[in-house]
């Protein structure tokens, strides 16, 4: 199964069609944030810290206090990154351009909207984006990794390789 994800065409196509998916999802709602008037994470943030208490808390109680502590005084800091990240994560997707990064963020995003309480489509889209991050490089064959993985390889290799040189010296 490993092996048919990572290497053959067909699952190339069917990851490229998930991943455009999961793509739309996250631009869409990143859009709709960016466009929507001024996004205030704020009020899902105390939310969030609202439903830590009781005997069933739908945030675990380690959350709550990152959301109350961290998040919630840099609220605007949040804003700006969930509705930017989105867009970004989204666009990415869409296009296959450093497809496994992408996946990746779009992940510690979805992780953190379901740690905060909402359930939503967020499960879905981690499931998805495990294929997805599981097949690696193929499922950025049909976009824009065929041709920026490469360079980013070589680019890497360079500096693996000038950090062994120094390391000689």
């Amino acid at each position: 199964m490993l092996n048919f994800l990572r290497k053959n065409k067909i699952a190339a196509g069917v990851l490229a069609i998930i991943r455009i998916y999961i793509g739309y999802q996250f631009i869409h709602a990143g859009y709709e944030k960016l466009t929507g008037g001024g996004f205030d994470a704020s009020g899902f943030l105390k939310g969030a810290i609202a439903s830590s208490t009781g005997d069933h808390p739908a945030v675990q109680g380690w959350w709550a206090a990152f959301l109350e502590h961290v998040a919630l005084p840099n609220a605007e800091l949040f804003s700006f990154l969930v509705q930017w990240g989105e867009v970004l994560v989204g666009i990415a997707l869409i296009l296959g351009l450093l497809t496994n990064f992408a996946t990746l963020m779009g992940m510690v995003m979805n992780f953190s909207f379901l740690f905060s309480g909402t359930v939503s489509t967020n499960g879905q889209m981690i499931l998805l984006a495990i294929f997805v991050l599981v097949a690696g490089a193929n499922a950025g064959k049909f976009g824009l990794d065929r041709y920026a993985m490469p360079y980013v390889r070589k680019y890497m290799a360079a500096g693996r390789n000038h950090k062994e040189d120094t390391a000689r010296v």
